[in-house]
């Protein structure tokens, strides 16, 4: 097996995903340096502090690298390539509004690169890339500002992040680390430095042991991270569709679910109330923009986009006529206990309320009332009367909410499936699949 001498390695962008990964570097003893173009993301970090709450363990592992002198950060990409011979890419990439991949921050991001890179260095990417983009549009980028050969003078693999943001430390030891080269000699060279930098569990669930994984080239690696985020949008579309149905046609779904996947070869997702976060919106737009044709996936993301709708819809139906009804939606998160909105539900949920008529305010444990209102809502008042609540965000604080928390309210849309529904008696009770025969109310609703 091939071994790689580390001298140092600079991680470009400090986020959810770029930071611990630093940090995760640095515990490992290897001198790490970090770039990000926010001068006060780079303050924070100089510091010992996250600049973004929510990671665990981030705080102190953070600080005592920094103590240790084991990782610092600069705006100045370049120069910190320039004093390392390892670089790993943690910068985000967007879509636009049809689908269409906005590079310009990796195109920034590579020119600063080769502006700095030295003979031998390793080039990762972790950002999550369309299928061929290492390979075509990184490695030229590359080899124009450094005038160096790729694959002679340095090397590049694709390597994509498979963690989860509040939980980064614990997933890279969970998940095998994926590395497909531009050649054969480069994806040793990967495959021998995420060796060096992680750790990882034993797990006898998979075909081979948890570990670093050779892809064969880095289109492959890219597709496996395109493939499995679009396998989970699809199968949510699925099972969203599933519980429309169940519901029109008087079906418990939960019960259909866990029928249905007693046996291996039905994983049915769970459904919920909208899709969002960072990767799963976006990664099948990635992965349409090579593929135009996959009616498959398009139809699954236009299918989860519309849920939102459908649950206003359904709540609407439960509860009666919307208008001037004090709606509050629970959760401005797109995931519970992570302080992110990125393409959180929330958005669509309001915009249907309002058009329904409904007064809308919101409440997510994670967020002032400054910041709620920063973010364009009316925060929630607890001693204001409520007509309905709609679970948006699974925040563990919820499933010990009552009816006790909200004065009058009448109709209970548990987008999340996280209510303990023993709590809201006398309360018209829904979860998403749930048939009008399933509708839990309890006395006199």
């Amino acid at each position: 097996m091939i071994s790689i001498n580390i001298n140092a390695i600079t991680v470009v962008g400090l986020g959810k995903i770029g930071l611990p990964l630093a940090v995760q570097f640095a515990k490992k003893g290897y001198k790490v340096f970090g770039a990000d173009i926010n001068h006060e993301v780079v303050e924070f970090v100089n510091q010992g502090l996250p600049p973004f709450p929510g990671e665990r363990d981030l705080d102190w592992q953070l600080k005592e690298v920094i103590d240790e002198g084991m990782f610092s950060a600069s705006t100045d990409t370049s120069e910190l390539v320039s004093k390392s011979n390892v670089v790993v890419v943690a910068v985000p990439l967007f879509v636009d509004i049809k689908g269409v991949p906005d590079f310009r921050i990796l195109d920034n991001v590579n020119e600063s690169i080769g502006n700095g890179l030295k003979k031998g260095s390793l080039v990762s990417y972790e950002t999550t890339l369309p299928v061929g983009t290492t390979r075509s549009r990184c490695v030229p980028m590359l080899e124009f500002h450094s005038e160096f050969r790729s694959g002679r003078d340095f090397h590049v693999v694709f390597s994509p992040e498979r963690v989860l943001t509040g939980r980064v430390f614990q997933d890279l030891r969970k998940y095998p680390k994926l590395v497909g080269g531009v050649t054969k000699e480069s994806e040793d060279l990967g495959v021998a430095f995420y060796s060096k930098v992680l750790d990882f569990d034993v797990r006898s669930d998979l075909p081979k042991p948890n570990g670093v994984w050779s892809m064969g080239n880095a289109e492959a690696s890219e597709f496996a991270k395109i493939a499995e985020t679009t396998y989970r949008d699809v199968n949510i579309a699925l099972a969203n569709q599933f519980a429309l149905f169940a519901h029109e046609n008087n079906i418990d779904f939960s019960k259909v679910v866990a029928a249905s996947n007693s046996q291996p070869y039905s994983q049915i997702h769970q459904p919920g109330i909208a899709v969002g976060g960072h990767c799963i919106p976006i990664y099948p737009q990635l992965y349409l923009w090579n593929d135009p044709s996959a009616t498959v996936v398009r139809a699954a993301r236009e299918a989860n986009e519309m849920m939102p709708m459908k649950c206003v819809e359904i709540l609407e139906s439960i509860h009666g006529s919307l208008e001037g009804q004090a709606i509050t939606i629970l959760g401005v998160s797109y995931r519970g206990e992570v302080k992110e909105t990125a393409f959180s539900g929330v958005f669509s949920l309001v915009q249907h309320l309002e058009t329904k008529g409904a007064l809308v305010t919101v409440h997510d444990p994670l967020y002032s009332n400054i910041e709620l209102e920063s973010l364009g809502f009316s925060p929630f008042k607890s001693n204001c009367m409520v007509d309905a609540i709609i679970v948006q965000a699974n925040h563990e604080v919820y499933a010990k909410f009552s009816k006790e928390d909200f004065l009058g309210v009448r109709t209970v849309f548990d987008g999340r499936g996280i209510l303990d529904e023993s709590n809201w008696e006398e309360v018209k009770f829904y979860r998403i699949g749930q048939g009008d025969l399933y509708l839990k109310c309890k006395k006199n609703c």
